[in-house]
């Protein structure tokens, strides 16, 4: 049967009630039938605020405040002339550039051949860790053999053990391979880097594994489509989408390169060749005479490229790069 007509007056009628209503429910203090009533402003409760917001924000400033302390003290003993480290100091006390000068002049410090060596360890184990991780990462994502599950749960296993137990083993195996390879054993910036890229691979690997297992596959069907293969894919598509996990692990790897410490105080003899973790230490020692002033003016210069690192990397961090791949 069908529907009779509503009259044009009759539907003027209905939509301007349904428009009333809409209007009364959306202003505040009405409801069905009853007049809007006028709400005053309540006033500004202080307890009402510290329990709804406030103590977020207490909480927030006291976690900045425990978090900058050391970083404020640090900087306030490098400017501290008098070489010294006590809690009775107060923070800018004493103000001078004397250690920096000081830790960049002395013949016997040579601060600038520790820096360059850590710069170009850091840098490398950086770059080869991530390339590597990738390619490790891309093809337990991507491919399908044997041994694969189990070659992913080694890698978990494996980092389950500190890095601390096996500094006998690298210490006796870069010795032997220093016999007969001299350029990548004992004593060696080669040596230690390779050190850092055996060690540091296995946790970025599984990090990145599962970063790639959130691009859609299809991405590559499309590629394998047109012809291109592995390298190509891997190269030209899988990379560029995988700049933020890439960001990360080469940051996370830059840090721990340039605060390690056991490990290359094994490996690395000659002062020439040592990093700033290794050589800074050698500043406080002694116990009858630490420079801490010295050894605060190089931790404070030691800290400048990793935080130009991670500004640079910032917006690679941050943004993902994955959002609209397919559409």
């Amino acid at each position: 049967m069908a529907k009779r007509p509503v009259p044009a007056s009759a539907a003027g009628v209905i939509a301007g009630a349904i428009d009333e209503r809409a209007d009364a429910s959306t202003r505040p203090g009405t409801a069905d039938g009853d007049a809007p009533r006028n709400f005053a402003k309540r006033p500004f409760s202080f307890r009402r605020w510290f329990f709804a917001t406030g103590w977020r924000h207490i909480v927030g400033v006291i976690m900045v405040a425990f978090a900058l302390l050391p970083i404020v003290f640090v900087v306030s003993s490098s400017l501290n002339p008098r070489g010294t480290l006590t809690g009775s100091n107060a923070l800018f006390s004493a103000i001078g550039f004397d250690s920096y000068i000081r830790i960049l002049t002395d013949p016997q410090v040579p601060y600038p051949t520790w820096f360059g060596n850590t710069i170009l360890v850091a840098s490398v184990t950086a770059i080869g860790t991530v390339f590597l991780g990738a390619l490790a990462a891309y093809s337990f994502s991507r491919m399908r053999f044997t041994g694969r599950r189990v070659g992913l749960i080694t890698i978990v296993v494996v980092q389950m053990f500190p890095q601390l137990l096996a500094v006998v083993a690298i210490f006796l195996l870069m010795s032997a391979i220093g016999d007969w390879f001299p350029a990548i054993g004992l004593n060696t910036q080669v040596g230690l880097i390779m050190v850092y890229l055996g060690g540091a691979l296995g946790v970025n690997t599984y990090l990145m594994y599962g970063f790639f297992n959130t691009i859609p596959a299809s991405i590559d069907e499309a590629a394998k489509i047109d012809g291109a293969g592995h390298a190509r894919i891997f190269f030209t598509i899988i990379l560029r989408l995988t700049a933020p996990i890439l960001a990360v692990v080469a940051l996370l790897s830059f840090i721990f390169t340039v605060n390690e410490f056991v490990v290359a105080s094994v490996l690395l003899i000659d002062s020439e060749k040592q990093t700033l973790a290794v050589g800074l230490t050698k500043l406080v020692s002694n116990p009858r005479y630490a420079d801490w002033s010295a050894f605060s003016a190089g931790a404070v210069m030691a800290a400048l490229p990793v935080v130009a690192l991670f500004l640079f990397l910032q917006k690679y961090i941050v943004g993902g790069l994955t959002a609209g791949a397919v559409k």
